[in-house]
């Protein structure tokens, strides 16, 4: 019975990151039509290409036997970022794609130096060990990542830059891993979804409470604009115009 529990969360636990994948796909339309990033940040998008890759790492059977489901699903999610990535880097400005230059070199870095110190320099269960961690640790930046933007929603009391299907995905997703690798008694899994499912509480929490704002306060308490530096530390990005902001109304709306 743990066997076929532990099958069918890991099934769920595709689905669920799957939808998670795709969930910004409504952010991204906005982007593409609006032809800039406004105040939407990319970090969530690299750290999550970061984690799929170390994930989809983590899953392979020389690594950690009985997790090719993690394998799978993560390996479609590298597509899907990688894919979500080049749109936020077309689209930012020059200042902010100097940043994200940076920190995809960054993340290539570190899988590549993950991966070579895993196959060349151990064995067995030491290198499930040594990928565990590491796919753990960056699990847990992935999660938290949003962080920022959730900063960002109690200083302008509005959810417009917290996408709410993001929010709902993340919690299930986490919530799903989270199952599967105490079925699996694999502390490697446990520990960054269940914070990832915590974190998915908050955010719902977050936005049942200032839904009601959505679109309505986008500036700081002292009246200027709230750029995405003042978010996250990055690069301000252009607050959109009137004719943006009447589009990016009318795609909420529908």
């Amino acid at each position: 019975m743990t066997a076929l529990l532990h099958s069918v969360f890991g099934i769920f636990g595709n689905v669920t990151g799957l939808f998670l994948f795709l969930s910004p796909m409504v952010t991204f339309k906005r982007i593409i039509l609006n032809k800039g990033t406004e105040q939407f940040s990319g970090i969530p998008y690299i750290m999550t290409l970061l984690n799929c890759l170390l994930s989809a790492w983590y899953g392979l059977p020389f690594v950690s036997p009985n997790n090719i489901l993690v394998t799978v699903v993560n390996g479609v999610g590298t597509v899907i970022e990688s894919i979500y990535v080049i749109i936020f880097f077309i689209y930012s400005s020059k200042k902010e794609k100097m940043k994200l230059l940076g920190l995809i070199a960054v993340i290539l870095t570190i899988f590549g130096g993950v991966a070579l110190v895993s196959i060349f320099a151990l064995h067995h269960q030491k290198r499930k060990v040594f990928c565990g961690f590491a796919a753990s640790i960056f699990s847990v930046l992935m999660y938290g990542s949003p962080l920022a933007v959730m900063r960002m929603v109690m200083k302008t009391k509005s959810v417009e830059y917290m996408p709410f299907l993001l929010s709902l995905c993340s919690f299930l997703c986490g919530t799903s891993w989270f199952v599967y690798g105490l079925l699996g008694k694999d502390p490697f899994l446990v520990v960054p979804n269940g914070f990832g499912c915590g974190l998915g509480i908050l955010q719902l929490s977050l936005y049942a409470f200032y839904c009601r704002n959505k679109g309505e306060n986008t500036k700081t308490t002292d009246g200027s604009p709230l750029e995405l530096g003042q978010a996250n530390g990055g690069a301000g990005a252009e607050k959109p115009n009137h004719d943006q902001r009447q589009v990016s109304n009318q795609e909420d709306s529908i």
